[in-house]
């Protein structure tokens, strides 16, 4: 078994050492051929490699000289293909050879590590160049466009605008050279150095100031054209102007002269902005300029004349159509000389909303007019009277809804007054302002709001509502500026004070129905309640109290000082002491007299006469007060005092004028107890100077006498202590007096 198995496993052992033999000689001739790799091929293979690096570095080095000379060979081809153009005035080949040369230049200047001495002197050639073609071009250029300026560079008035002149060559556009280039040749040589915007910048500018502005301020101008051989020769003429402001019709048809010329002069030219390889860059000069200009002219043009186109009132809206009109036309014009593009510009836009102009102009104006009202003189009157009434529109007559409801109420009104018709009446006056007089001013103020709300109720809805807000805002103007303007003079002066608290008055009454009466003309957004003025009302009449009452006051507080001077009227048979009491007494009447010739006629009877009453029953108070304060009284002093009484008495009475007719005002003398309350008091205060015992006690009449009306029990027993000795008679009457 075992032989068995050893004779097959010998052929496989015997197999394999030969194999193990071949792998070994195998084995030593990959070390003999590495090692030849190592010692003979990579040697070889880092000579190849380092010779084809060099040839590399050598080929990179000489590719871009030859790549450098050709931008050479380029920039001087240009260079002299750029002069030769120049010599024969081909202006837009010579800026394209120019620019062709400036590419070139970049190209050599990019190229990094590479850089070349001569690069700095072609780059002074070139830009020497640029400006060689630029001067020829501006040359060219001043023999198709010369100005001719005034020596003045401010335009002050009309006629230094007169002293400029534009020259144009009438030589055509875009023809074969004949005399010279044509126009399209000069600008589009411009335009390939990028110099064309700059040149366009510079004219739009001075087109702006000498002749387009000029044209739009000063409605005298008129431009004229003057033909000559090859030249067309724009300057103005003056003209005595028709109205102050110029129309927007003639400036338009002004403006569009001159654009006229210009576009067929010089303007209507299609140039290459971009290069003459590329598609979609034709662009017509007149564009290039309406961009420019076109927002500072429509400016320009709504700020100095469509403004003041704006109607002054709603009557003249329906003619503003031809302003629009000609606006349209004036914009249509431009588009087809190509100066406009696109839709409806500012300028139109804004002639379209002529309504909300119109409402915003009409505001301010009569803003304006309310304030000039305001700081104007108050003591300008005139006078108003119950039968006198403020120029009120006549309104428009009632719509059929109207006239029916109004059908209906008179109706139903009628019959419930048919048990009246015997009743007692009110006068027609009972409601009216009492006779007074009032500022001129406010007077035109009242007017300047009935017509602006008449203008409110023909105008739109937006108007009319800008309108009714204007006319609230008048008032609210009135009661803010006025009382700070006229502030010293209605604390100095007492007439002053009295008209303006008619003034505010005369407002207020108005108030009451102003709104009312216009509450169904106005829009219906109004109509709602909101078209009041009562809400005013308690305001103005508080302003007017407040400066009144400010000015009794101070004419209070002068009568005091007057009466203070007085000496307590204690002593009077001192002369002195008689003398200036008596000086005092006289002061107040000459106080209250002048102060009633001030006022006569100015204010309401009835607020006449309770502000004079007020003030003397002031007067006669201090004195009660002084004379019952005095604790002797002698029989002299008693006299004095008696007689210092008697000519209060008699010529207090006289300081009621109200009226300028004298006969008239004796009825308001004669009812001086009414305004003044102490007045009775100071007749029985004399009557108790000149009285004795026994007459007081009758007068007194166990407290039921018209003494005990005015006097107290112990002001009564003053004045008995003070005039009478001590005796029983005083004694038992002071027991009478309880």
């Amino acid at each position: 078994m075992i032989n068995k198995k050893y004779k097959e496993f010998l052929p496989s052992m015997q197999s394999a050492e030969d194999l193990v033999s071949q792998v070994d000689s195998l084995s030593s001739n990959i070390d003999l051929l590495k090692s030849r790799i190592e010692n003979e091929v990579r040697q070889d293979l880092n000579v190849a490699i380092a010779e084809f690096t060099e040839l590399k570095q050598q080929l990179e080095r000489d590719s871009l000289v030859l790549s450098v000379l050709k931008q050479l060979q380029e920039f001087d081809r240009a260079i002299k293909n750029y002069n030769t153009a120049l010599l024969e005035k081909k202006y837009v080949a010579a800026a394209r050879h120019l620019e062709k040369a400036r590419s070139s230049l970049k190209m050599l200047e990019s190229r990094r590590g590479f850089e070349l001495k001569v690069l700095k002197a072609l780059g002074t050639e070139l830009t020497v160049q640029t400006q060689n073609m630029l001067y020829h071009l501006g040359e060219e250029w001043r023999q198709m466009v010369l100005w001719k300026l005034p020596p003045s560079k401010e335009i002050s008035s009309a006629e230094t605008v007169m002293q400029m002149e534009l020259h144009l060559c009438t030589m055509p556009l875009n023809e074969d050279q004949l005399s010279g280039p044509p126009v399209a040749s000069v600008l589009q040589a411009f335009a390939v150095l990028g110099e064309l915007h700059t040149r366009l910048k510079l004219f739009g500018q001075l087109l702006l100031k000498y002749i387009l502005k000029p044209l739009i301020s000063y409605p005298s101008l008129r431009p004229l054209l003057e033909e000559k051989p090859d030249t067309v020769v724009l300057h103005f003429e003056s003209a005595e102007p028709n109205l102050k402001h110029p129309s927007p019709v003639e400036v338009f048809g002004k403006i569009t002269l001159v654009l006229e010329v210009l576009h067929k002069h010089l303007l209507n030219v299609s140039l290459d902005v971009c290069g003459e390889n590329e598609k979609d860059s034709r662009v017509i000069l007149a564009e290039m300029l309406g961009d420019m200009v076109w927002e500072e002219v429509s400016g320009c043009l709504i700020q100095e004349c469509l403004v003041y186109s704006i109607p002054a009132n709603s009557s003249k809206l329906e003619q503003y159509v031809e302003v629009i009109k000609s606006t349209e036309d004036f914009e249509k014009r431009l588009k087809n000389m190509g100066f406009l593009k696109g839709d409806a510009t500012d300028l139109l836009k804004y002639a379209r909303n002529v309504n909300s102009h119109f409402a915003n102009k009409k505001c301010q104006d009569v803003i304006v007019a309310a304030r000039k009202l305001m700081t104007s003189e108050i003591h300008n009157t005139v006078k108003i009277t119950p039968d006198s009434s403020v120029a009120v529109p006549k309104l428009p007559d009632p719509g059929a809804g109207d006239h029916l409801k109004m059908q209906k109420a008179s109706k139903m009104l009628h019959n419930e007054l048919i048990n009246l018709e015997n009743e007692t009446r009110l006068s027609q006056h009972t409601f009216s302002l009492p006779t007074c007089h009032i500022s001129v001013s406010v007077e035109k103020l009242m007017e300047l709001a009935y017509q602006t709300l008449l203008e409110a109720t023909a105008s739109t809805d937006q108007c009319c509502i800008q309108l009714f807000y204007s006319v609230r805002n008048i008032f609210h103007l009135f009661y803010d500026v006025v009382p700070i303007y006229h502030k010293e003079n209605l604390q100095k002066l007492p007439q002053l004070a009295a008209i303006h608290h008619n003034n505010c008055m005369y407002i207020a009454h108005h108030l009451l129905t102003l709104g009312h009466q216009f509450r169904y003309r106005l829009t219906n957004i109004l109509y709602d309640g909101a078209a009041t003025f009562v809400d005013l009302v308690p305001g103005f009449r508080r302003l007017g109290m407040e400066c009144f009452l400010a000015q009794m006051r101070v004419q209070k507080g002068d009568l005091l000082e007057r009466l203070s001077s007085a000496r307590n009227f204690s002593n009077m048979d001192n002369e002195e002491n008689c003398s200036a009491a008596n000086k005092a007494a006289r002061q107040v009447l000459h106080q209250l007299k002048r102060l009633g010739k001030v006022w006569q006629d100015v204010l309401p009877v009835n607020i006449y006469c309770k502000a004079m009453g007020t003030l003397l029953n002031i007067a006669l108070s201090e004195i009660i007060n002084r004379i019952t304060a005095l604790e002797d009284i002698s029989a002299e002093d008693a006299d004095r005092l008696h007689s210092l009484c008697r000519i209060m008495l008699e010529e207090g009475p006289l300081v009621f004028t109200p009226l300028l007719e004298e006969n008239k005002n004796k009825k308001y003398q004669e009812e001086v107890p009414v305004y003044v309350q102490k007045w009775m008091m100071f007749k029985e205060l004399m009557i108790i100077l000149q009285a004795n015992l026994q007459e007081i006690v009758d007068r007194w009449a166990d407290g039921k006498g018209p003494l005990a009306a005015e006097f107290s029990p112990t002001e009564v027993k003053s004045l008995i202590r003070a005039l009478f000795q001590n005796t029983e008679r005083r004694a038992a009457a002071l027991a009478k007096i309880k």
